[in-house]
């Protein structure tokens, strides 16, 4: 009998006996009864019902999924130039001999079919205020500007075509080829388009072009230089 057996075939204690009210059995009915117990509880397989089961159910000896190879991005950065280095090469900068107002005539063509465009035709019957609104998002590079109020007596009358716009100042090109800076601040400008007349207040214009078309600009009844 292996080692493992003997305490399930063991014999009752004599005080057990007593408690439970039963009696030992002989040692080969004991093992009859293990006997027929196992037959009765554990099912035993036919080969036919093994490949019934084999032929209904997927049986994975061994799968691994083949690893993707993912690209390595790379930890640097084009970087771009900060605004020191585009001082030093001096990118913004018009040279002397582009600084001619008739290079920029095709610019304020194209500023000028933009306008209509935005503003749906520019009409005799189009409604002023849409048009002004219209405008305060617009981009002005191209358009025809005129300084009619500025705190510097010497900046109006001032008209050219503006050629670069920045946070707080406007560079515009004049008829005589000169390259006029004229601050934003305390400044009134005029643009002129299909006969329509708007004025710009530079004081609450100082944001650049990309900015001004996402900002919301409130009306007011009068506005100071």
């Amino acid at each position: 009998m292996p080692i493992g057996e003997a305490p399930v075939q063991a014999r009752i204690p004599p005080d057990l006996v007593k408690l439970l009210g039963v009696t030992s059995q002989p040692s080969s009915r004991a093992e009859a009864f293990t006997q027929a117990f196992l037959r009765t509880s554990i099912q035993h397989r036919t080969r036919h019902d093994l490949k019934s089961m084999l032929s209904h159910k997927a049986v994975v000896l061994g799968y691994s999924r083949p690893k993707k190879e993912r690209a390595k991005r790379s930890s640097k950065k084009a970087k771009g130039l900060n605004a020191r280095q585009k001082r030093a090469m001096k990118i913004f900068q018009i040279q002397p001999q582009h600084q001619r107002y008739e290079l920029f005539l095709p610019l304020h063509e194209l500023w000028r079919q933009y306008i209509i465009d935005l503003c749906a035709g520019l009409k005799p019957t189009s409604n002023p205020q849409l048009v002004q609104q219209k405008l305060l998002k617009a981009d002005f590079h191209g358009a025809i500007l005129t300084v009619v109020r500025s705190k510097c007596p010497s900046y109006v009358g001032t008209t050219g075509i503006l050629v670069q716009e920045f946070k707080h100042i406007f560079k515009i090109i004049t008829k005589e080829d000169r390259l006029k800076v004229i601050p934003k601040r305390n400044s009134v400008f005029a643009v002129e388009i299909e006969g329509f007349v708007s004025h710009i207040y530079g004081s609450k214009f100082e944001q650049r072009a990309s900015e001004r078309s996402a900002k919301k600009f409130k009306v007011r009844g009068t506005i100071d230089l």
